[in-house]
């Protein structure tokens, strides 16, 4: 047993007692949160502008600072990019995390002093807990990959900005650099398929233990080494214990993932985002991320149904009910209040608090009412694929076809097989059938003729990869949207 495998056990065991204090008392955990955020951030332009110094009570937050997303800080964000200092938090952030918005073009979210650490813990304690859970820890003594970004960063006005991924690989332990893969210089390159075949270079005659992603990169990583060598992963490498992955829902990808690795194998799912480092999966055997309420960050949520309307209640985790769609709202010690991040959530329990992410608030289909959001999608493909076992998919993504050439509007579904089924017309009626029982808008437009049944358009191999490539979007932390109100990504795509 290795130093590093050694020396984890004491401390899974001292961080998973430290969870499991907070997680038995969430509202008391949140308040500490709550008072922490208002008390720090009192005297800055945003804490001036909505009265802290007269918060005394959540009662008093949730009527002086209302909810807005990203469009609604851009204000605050441009003064901190020209070096205005106590804006959002106390003092200049550490970093702007740059991202790619659907409305707002390109992000900037600030990190913080205060909230990096808990960027880095939140990674560190999901591995702890599977060393707690588990008793293996001997993946830590050998070779781990992570597929991020550029850890390269520009500076303006004395902040860094870059990717989050490539923010998070400067402050990975020295205690792991050593055996972190790739090389700093090949993480460095912007192409994602030279860096991906330089990757491979470095890769694959190493011992890799642990390999962590976003599943369609994770893919395109085994695929292109699969094509190297002649072999499946775990004969690549024999060592390889556990997949970590976050960004998108995993179900989707797993069949063909685990029919490259050619073995079930060992997994963690995360959802860090650049806002926080919101939830780990903390038992392999229960449904559900751990959301941590004790990171810096302070949860409302908004019933999807309500969201965007001119008074939605605001829940706090004491409020929340099991099997409710709620807009995830995020006020963080990197200064964002009352934020919207955009995803939606569902809580699979409360025993601890764990969710499951269902979607986004802009990803669904309504163009005649009915409302069909991401885990109705996710739902009856997974199903669907369980009762047609022969096919398998790489990836797929949903968008209406409101005005045909001919016949009724449909939804159409644009899918990658990695296996085809063998009947193609079933698969896609079973399909439907499956939707319109997940979604009772969804089937009373079938049944009243407004809508025909779902049309499935088979994409050719590797057609997703080669669409992402052309819009700009291959590799890094973008991800393939699982469905659209409008035909403009799939026009973007090219497919």
């Amino acid at each position: 047993m290795g130093i590093r495998s050694f020396l984890s056990k004491p401390l899974a065991f001292w961080i998973v007692k430290k969870q499991q204090y907070w997680s038995k008392r969430p509202v008391e955990t949140q308040q500490k949160v709550f008072d922490s955020l208002i008390n720090k951030a009192k005297s800055t332009s945003f804490g001036k502008d909505h009265g802290f110094h007269f918060i005394e009570n959540y009662k008093d937050y949730s009527e002086k600072v209302p909810v807005r997303d990203y469009e609604g800080f851009k204000t605050y964000i441009e003064k901190i990019k020209n070096g205005e200092s106590d804006i959002l938090w106390p003092g200049l952030p550490l970093y702007f995390a740059k991202t790619s918005g659907t409305t707002s073009g390109v992000k900037y979210i600030p990190i913080t002093k205060d909230s990096i650490p808990f960027h880095i813990n939140g990674a560190r304690d999901a591995l702890l807990n599977y060393v707690f859970q588990t008793g293996k820890s001997s993946f830590l003594d050998k070779q781990l990959i992570f597929l991020s970004g550029s850890p390269e960063m520009e500076k303006k006005n004395g902040i860094y900005i870059g990717r989050l991924s490539g923010i998070v690989n400067h402050h990975v332990p020295k205690y792991l650099r050593k055996n972190q893969k790739p090389s700093y210089e090949t993480n460095c390159i912007l192409d994602w398929e030279e860096k991906l075949d330089q990757i491979i270079e470095e890769t694959h005659q190493e011992e890799m233990s642990l390999i962590s992603g976003i599943p369609p990169w994770l893919q395109m990583y085994f695929d292109r080494l699969i094509d190297r060598t002649g072999k499946r992963i775990k004969d690549i490498f024999p060592e390889f214990s556990l997949l970590v992955y976050g960004g998108v829902n995993f179900a989707p990808y797993r069949n063909k993932l685990i029919n490259s690795i050619g073995k079930e194998i060992d997994s963690i799912e995360t959802y860090p985002a650049s806002e926080g480092f919101i939830a780990f999966q903390d038992q392999s055997d229960q449904e559900g991320l751990l959301l941590l309420l004790n990171s810096g960050i302070f949860y409302e949520f908004i019933r999807v149904e309500e969201y965007g309307s001119v008074q939605p209640s605001r829940l706090t985790i004491g409020e929340v009910e099991l099997g409710v769609n709620y807009a995830l709202i995020l006020s963080t010690n990197a200064g964002l209040f009352g934020y919207s991040i955009g995803d939606t959530i569902k809580f699979v329990s409360k025993n601890p608090y764990r969710i499951v992410v269902t979607g986004r608030v802009k990803h669904f289909i309504s163009a005649f009412g009915e409302h069909v959001i991401t885990e109705e999608v996710e739902r009856a493909m997974n199903n669907i694929l369980n009762k047609h076992p022969e096919a398998s998919i790489t990836e797929f993504t949903v968008a209406p076809q409101v005005t045909p050439s001919e016949g009724l509007p449909y939804h159409e579904w644009f899918i990658e097989f990695f296996g085809l089924p063998d009947n193609i017309q079933k698969f896609s009626l079973d399909l439907d059938e499956e939707m319109t029982r997940l979604n009772i808008y969804y089937k009373d437009l079938i049944e009243g003729n407004i809508l025909r049944p779902l049309v499935i358009t088979v994409v050719k191999e590797a057609g997703f990869i080669e669409g992402m490539k052309r819009m700009g979007k291959l590799g890094g932390q973008n991800k393939v949207p699982r469905l659209s109100n409008d035909r403009i990504f799939i026009e973007g795509m090219s497919l």
